[in-house]
């Protein structure tokens, strides 16, 4: 009877006719016991350094089928069923065959460059891209005498122009960092293709519900769990996802080699937060659409960065690769940096902080030094502001980015 059920619960999880809602509230499932019909709902944090094995036969046959590109475990660092269950979620949030965990987003992005870039090749990086990975590339790639060239991909001719002889992967982040541009994915990956290069794309955006990009052309998705799958900003993670064999292979080695691990706890953490992913990123996105409106209706505006919203740039982009959005969007204002100062300042919902993804809202000042790598920025004397609107009352959080507003015009 527990085998049945067991049985049924993958089927109804991994059903391909189900919409990706339903999925998502039975892939990571505890199964039922084999024995007796009972389980309880939550697959529990299984915590372990060492691996045990009942015969010296059992331990070669499970490396005979790791060989074989099995996800079989023989050594604690790697998880168990609970890192399992979540890889098995990341893979069908974004449409891969292998996810891989990493202790952070930015251990995701180093995972997936070292694994898939050498001494003398270089790599394209759009210009859009979250700011430690140019951190990583001058601390640690140019080290390993690894090139790198940050480009405005929304020009295939500027990408063209850049190609080298050693160039091997094209970097991007769609919609950008900051100020949330949508790339065209299937444009670049045709372009990739064309001149032999590994896409990775920057999925944490979309976080596998919003935008798939393995679907519209990557070969390799990275994702900051940390973010909204995690949701309520109490861990972080990273995760890795492909769907080739080959590029998983080399994936596999170099995660292993470079001994990446994340905690039970933190892939428990994930797993619960991905259920209401769906939810969460709806309500979101309705509500940082309302604040865009009320942005849209004062005249210090100058420019609102949303791809959903419709008078964004990359909206038609948006609307044609997208299957959602979520609470992130960008603002600028004609206001003086005395202004700004106050503004933010005065916000009481509102918290000032980096992150992004979890329930409550945020925001940052952007600083014109870090917005001058980005060529989609006008380099107009106005000021920026990247808000996470979140799961409060939108009602609440215009009041009261109304009254921060006022004080500001006092100034």
């Amino acid at each position: 009877m527990g085998f049945n059920i067991l049985l049924k619960t993958k089927n109804i999880a991994m059903d391909s006719r189900l919409s990706l809602l339903t999925q998502l509230q039975h892939l990571g499932t505890a199964p039922c016991d084999e024995n007796t019909p009972v389980a309880p709902v939550g697959l529990p944090a299984i915590r372990t350094s060492t691996v045990r094995f009942n015969t010296i036969e059992d331990l070669e046959e499970t490396y005979r089928r790791k060989s074989k590109g099995e996800r079989l475990v023989t050594y604690g660092r790697m998880g168990m069923e609970t890192h399992a269950a979540l890889e098995t979620i990341f893979c069908q949030l974004e449409g891969g065959r292998r996810c891989f965990l990493a202790s952070s987003g930015l251990g995701a992005i180093t995972m997936s460059l070292l694994s898939l870039l050498s001494a003398g090749d270089h790599m394209l990086v759009a210009d859009c891209v979250y700011g430690p990975v140019r951190h990583l590339a001058n601390t640690v790639l140019s080290r390993m005498n690894i090139e790198f060239t940050y480009v405005p991909v929304q020009s295939i001719n500027a990408l063209q122009a850049q190609l080298k002889a050693n160039t091997k992967v094209l970097y991007i982040e769609s919609p950008g960092s900051l100020l949330f541009e949508m790339l065209d994915i299937p444009a670049l990956a045709a372009f990739a293709k064309q001149h032999g290069l590994i896409l990775v794309v920057d999925n944490t955006w979309g976080s596998g519900y919003a935008c798939q990009p393995l679907e519209l052309g990557a070969d390799v998705s990275v994702i900051a769990g940390t973010k909204y799958v995690g949701g309520h900003s109490d861990l972080m993670l990273g995760a890795v996802v492909a769907k080739d064999k080959a590029l998983i292979e080399r994936i596999d080695l170099n995660q292993y080699a470079m001994g990446y691990s994340v905690s039970a706890d933190d892939a428990w953490l994930a797993i619960r937060g991905v259920r209401t992913l769906p939810i969460r990123m709806d309500q979101h996105a309705r509500s940082a659409l309302q604040v865009c409106r009320y942005f849209d209706d004062l005249p210090e505006t100058r420019r609102i960065f949303h791809p959903a919203f419709e008078k964004d740039a990359g909206h038609a982009l948006w609307k044609r690769d997208c299957t959602g959005s979520n609470g992130m969007l960008s603002i600028e204002l004609a206001l003086s940096d005395r202004q700004i100062r106050t503004f933010v300042n005065a916000l009481e919902l509102f918290s000032i902080g980096y992150s992004w993804g979890g329930f409550e809202s945020l925001i940052q000042w952007v600083d014109r030094p870090t917005l001058e790598n980005h060529t989609y920025w006008s380099r107009e004397d106005n000021q920026i502001i990247r808000l996470h609107i979140g799961l409060e009352s939108v009602t609440d959080l215009v009041d009261d980015l109304d009254q921060a507003l006022q004080k500001a015009r006092a100034v």
